[in-house]
């Protein structure tokens, strides 16, 4: 079987298995899943994918394990934008910018980072969320929770 028609076999497998477990889980509060809300580029169907998202001031860091060229991320930069249900609270995405290596290997924290070094992950994204859903006074930086 060609290298294409592996990884297409092990995106069904994943789209089929775990995602949807993931997705349940992450609408039941569970596990360490973020879902990304996107909008098709092509379809204009409503999809949600589940992904491991860590907090950074009030932003998220997604690492691009399958590279750029994944479905979810061509389409959020297709649409200028998404939303991410993080921990029950549902967050506005205005843009999607490139992250250096160093930086996202950081914000996963000293074990993931170790990891994420160690097997060579070099693709990061940092998912700015919309400013009107920043805390505008002192306090904890968390946003503010949009209804999903």
């Amino acid at each position: 079987m060609a290298a294409g028609g592996l990884r297409r076999g092990w995106f069904w497998l994943l789209k089929n298995t775990v995602n949807r477990l993931a997705v349940r889980a992450v609408h039941r509060g569970w596990g360490p899943f973020s879902l990304v809300r996107h909008t098709g580029r092509r379809t204009g169907g409503r999809y949600e994918t589940p992904l491991l998202l860590v907090r950074t001031g009030g932003d998220f860091v997604a690492e691009l394990t399958y590279g750029p060229e994944v479905a979810w991320h061509r389409n959020v930069l297709a649409a200028g934008g998404c939303s991410v249900l993080h921990r029950g609270a549902a967050y506005e995405i205005d843009r999607v910018e490139p992250l250096d290596p160093a930086a996202g290997r950081r914000a996963f924290g000293p074990v993931l980072g170790l990891i994420l070094r160690l097997t060579a992950r070099r693709d990061y994204r940092l998912l700015h969320v919309a400013r009107a859903q920043r805390p505008s006074g002192p306090g904890p930086s968390s946003g503010n929770v949009v209804p999903g």
